[in-house]
């Protein structure tokens, strides 16, 4: 269909669309109730409570005739508390601490120690990186690189060791550069709106303004409301009280947004002295600025005429038209097509000829000789900001349609919680529209019944394997009741009135009775309850592909604790790259082993090429928002573990790590490397087992290196110890490594 057809729609009337009115049962739904708070329930085991989440689910436990499972040992609480809040293991020192520590607040110093570690940020950061669907790379056919959106990564790291309060923290990631404009930090949060996928040479540019404007406004609804809006974007919600319109007004607070991928975050005097170089620089220039340009002309324009002929007439109007002549919706196709009719003004000045090729050259060489007076370039990020302070319209499409506009709509809210158009009030000092700002203190409104709910169910999904709620971004119908609503209450109010800090719900959690539960089956309780709905006990969950190496590199003293950065390309395995990469877009592994070996969250997410250790373990998909990760037990999670040349030189540094412990007999040895993967000792089977694998490897592999054959040894061997002996422990390390205990949250 003509894109014609879409621009017309722009300019006058179009068909309106019929609003259904609500049912009685949709408007007493309970999602879109109010939050109060309500009685904490009475109990018959009161001794078992510990806080109110514990009286919360003791209720429903009593209510049933179960019991709670007793509180787990030591050395599993401090392995899950660390594991769950930094994503690493405890280090022999940590657990001996703890379990020195006989006081009552032992437990309590643990978690406060957990939260306030660094390593916080990067385990929790990951999880809010699945849901606004984080990637450095754009997907699509040439899947090329995001050069300056890991900024956003770190940004998240750094809100959440910060413990920034949950409503600054969403509306920065909405409207940081209109609500916060001074603050570096909340300009790089916009990027939240960035991690669309987006193929950048589409040769229609209202489709491709579309479909990204679709992909923001599913990723909002579901992250932060909880609900599925994206079935409302061709007709009115099948189960839910999301109206066809409602999808069209949620998005038109998005209508005015593009792309920024060089937006400058200096602030203050520092930018300020920045544009006072930058146009004095311009001002010395000029001329020779100018001179360039004049010779360019020709050129400039040839490319412009080849470039544009690929699109649409109307397209090519918005471009031609003069800037003060721009309609809003025009201004938008320009800022989209803009790009490819620019080239790099070495590339055009080497095909100059003749006399204008030397005047070109002499030119350049004046104007590198104000070098000096221009200052750097300032530190870019990747983000969303509005076209200006006039959005263009915004109309229901038909079917979901680009180019089907029906019924012009205005930003607004859930019809069936609030109706009315929303109040755009733009700002003083930035050239936007405000609509974003409008939308951000809505959605954030402690009257808003959604936000603190589904926060708060994320959090609880995070340390249990499952919510409340267990479809954490779909509070609809066809979502699944909460399990303990009144809890979820309880947690959303307490939110609220604690400021919204996410710390003190993570506190809440681990100080309850529920988290430290044992995780022992009960066989009465697994048959009223064979999902464990009701938490009877602590369910075991398998840790993530990237909380698998990082234990794996903790274990084995390899990891390197460097925060923050650009992105790391870890190693490859064989094949990976010339199997799912593009040739423009090479994968360069890292020369540093030290740079390669840093926490996970650090090691680059390209859309084509998902790291193939994290591919094994259910990475989720990077095109769209995860809520929740599956936990698939395959046979090649196990073959890659065996297998990969990296976790088996992890193996080796770490058997290296326990034999150069001068002086350590057999027995101490295998309690040691017990301490560093398990956290504690073998048992008497256990050690009698491992004795019998390090006697029959040691005779195996010593054959093999009395016939030269290669073994895999420790990085370094210390005097004394036997070559088959060594090899055999490398063996015993990997094969610890592998362990379900090791792997799994317990």
């Amino acid at each position: 269909m003509k894109l014609a057809i879409a621009l017309m729609a722009l300019l006058g009337a179009a068909p309106q669309f019929a609003q259904r009115p609500f049912r009685e049962a949709e408007r007493r739904f309970w999602a879109f109730q109010k939050v109060i708070q309500p009685p904490v329930p009475e109990v018959n085991n009161r001794k078992w409570v510990r806080n109110e989440i514990d009286a919360f689910i003791l209720a429903k436990l009593e209510e049933k005739n179960l019991r709670p499972n007793p509180r787990t040992d030591k050395i599993t609480l401090i392995r899950r508390a660390t594991l769950d809040l930094t994503g690493l293991p405890p280090s022999p020192e940590e657990v001996q601490s703890f379990l020195s520590d006989t006081s009552p607040q032992a437990y309590e110093k643990l978690v406060d120690r957990l939260l306030a570690s660094p390593h916080y940020g990067e385990r929790w950061g990951r999880h809010w990186l699945d849901l606004a669907r984080y990637a450095e790379s754009e997907g699509f056919r040439t899947d090329v690189f995001r050069p300056n959106v890991w900024r956003y990564r770190d940004y998240v790291i750094e809100s959440l060791n910060q413990d920034k309060p949950y409503d600054r923290f969403v509306k920065e990631q909405l409207a940081g550069d209109e609500l916060y404009p001074d603050d570096a930090a909340a300009r790089i949060a916009t990027g939240f709106n960035r991690h669309f996928s987006d193929e950048f040479n589409m040769n229609d540019p209202v489709q491709r303004r579309q479909e990204i404007l679709n992909d923001v406004t599913d990723t909002v609804a579901s992250v932060f409301l909880g609900l599925t809006y994206g079935c409302a974007r061709c007709h009115d919600h099948k189960f839910d009280a999301i109206l066809h319109k409602d999808y069209y007004r949620l998005q038109a607070f998005f209508a005015n947004t593009r792309n920024e991928n060089s937006l400058s975050i200096l602030t203050g005097e520092t930018a300020r002295t920045y544009q006072q170089r930058l146009a004095n620089w311009e001002a010395q220039t000029k001329e020779i600025r100018a001179g360039i340009d004049a010779l360019l002309a020709d050129s400039r324009q040839r490319r412009l005429k080849n470039e544009l002929i690929k699109f649409q007439p109307e397209v090519q109007q918005a471009f031609l038209a003069r800037p003060e002549e721009r309609t809003p919706f025009q201004k938008h196709m320009f800022a989209r097509v803009r790009s490819f009719t620019n080239e790099d003004q070495d590339a055009m000045g080497k095909r100059l000829s003749g006399d204008a090729h030397k005047r070109y050259e002499e030119l350049k060489k004046q104007l590198d000789q104000f070098a000096g007076l221009k200052p750097p370039d300032p530190p870019v990020a990747q983000a969303m900001i509005d076209e200006g302070r006039e959005a263009p319209r915004t109309y229901v499409l038909a079917r979901g349609a680009f180019d089907a506009p029906g019924e012009e709509v205005q930003p607004g809210f859930l019809t069936i919680l609030d109706p009315s158009p929303a109040r755009i009030v733009p700002p003083q000092n930035v050239n936007s529209s405000g609509r974003r700002s409008a939308l951000a203190n809505w959605i954030v409104d402690p009257e808003n019944p959604l936000t603190a709910r589904v926060m708060v169910n994320r959090i609880w999904h995070f340390h249990f394997g499952r919510g409340i709620v267990a479809t954490t971004s779909d509070f609809g119908v066809m979502g699944d009741r909460p399990t303990h609503k009144e809890l979820l209450d309880h947690l959303a109010v307490k939110f609220v009135e604690n400021g919204w800090s996410m710390k003190r719900i993570h506190r809440m959690i681990l100080l309850s009775n529920t988290y430290q539960q044992s995780s022992a089956y009960q066989p009465a309780a697994a048959a009223a309850d064979p999902s464990n709905k009701l938490l009877w006990r602590f369910d075991r969950r398998r840790l993530e592909g990237e909380a698998i190496r990082d234990a794996m590199l903790f274990a084995s003293r390899r990891l390197n604790p460097k925060m923050g950065g650009p992105g790391v390309y870890a190693p490859l395995p064989p094949g990976a790259i010339l199997a799912r990469s593009v040739e423009e877009t090479a994968w360069l592994e890292e020369k540093d082993p030290a740079e390669a070996s840093r926490r996970s969250i650090y090691i680059v997410v390209k859309r084509n090429l998902p790291y193939p250790m994290y591919d094994a373990f259910d990475l989720p998909d990077t095109h769209e928002s995860c809520a929740r990760r599956y936990y698939t037990v395959t046979p090649t999670q196990s073959l890659a573990l065996m297998n990969n040349e990296l976790v088996l030189g992890w193996s080796q540094t770490l058997a290296g790590r326990v034999l150069n412990d001068a002086g350590l007999p057999l027995n101490a040895q295998v309690d040691r490397l017990y301490r560093i993967v398990f956290s504690r000792t073998p048992k008497t089977k256990e050690r009698q087992a491992v004795m019998e694998f390090l006697k029959s490897q040691k005779a195996i592999l010593g054959e093999r290196l009395a016939r030269k054959e290669k073994v895999l040894l420790p990085d370094q061997v210390p005097a004394g110890i036997e070559l088959a002996h060594a090899a055999a422990f490398v063996d015993l390390c990997h094969a610890l490594m592998n362990s379900n205990e090791f792997l799994y949250l317990n």
